[in-house]
């Protein structure tokens, strides 16, 4: 019983100093039905975007005529670098990449104007375990993508 007291009094405080949970930024009104404008629209990047702007409300726009707003997706790339080599001269470290260019348009006006973004991780090699590492690989991709796309959101929220 003393136990479910303190809970309450800690949530009971939390809630009177105005603390609460983060949740997503509520995207403007002329983000209302965007249209992404990319060449791939089956990279991590587009794919990422596309299910943030639907969770935060956005209807994504079939085409551009239709659009409130269009994301120029200008640059949407990624890859990877060789960072150290073993001893006898294998890959030792790799470094991923993902870079990323956008703007944003209105009716022929720049709301935001070209942004560029590049995120990198590195991961250790294996040859033994080379599926695995591929694996890891393409999940760190995907994680990169996730967070340039959590920045675009954050940059259209503040519109």
């Amino acid at each position: 019983m003393r136990h479910a007291a303190l809970i309450v009094a800690v949530f009971l405080a939390l809630q009177a100093c105005g603390f609460h949970l983060r949740g997503e930024a509520p995207l403007p009104p002329v983000m209302a039905k965007p249209y992404v404008d990319t060449q791939d629209r089956y990279s991590p990047l587009y794919a990422a975007l596309e299910q943030r702007l639907q969770a935060a409300g956005a209807a994504v726009a079939p085409n551009s005529a239709d659009a409130s707003a269009i994301i120029n997706l200008r640059v949407d790339d990624t890859g990877r670098e060789l960072l150290s080599v073993t001893a006898d001269n294998k890959p030792g470290e790799y470094e991923v990449y993902y870079a990323a260019e956008f703007s944003v348009t209105k009716g022929g006006k720049e709301l935001i104007p070209p942004k560029q973004v590049r995120l990198t991780r590195e991961y250790g090699y294996n040859e033994t375990a080379v599926l695995a590492k591929e694996h890891e690989e393409q999940s760190l991709r995907v994680a990169l993508a996730e967070e340039i796309a959590d920045l675009i959101m954050r940059r259209l929220a503040a519109l």
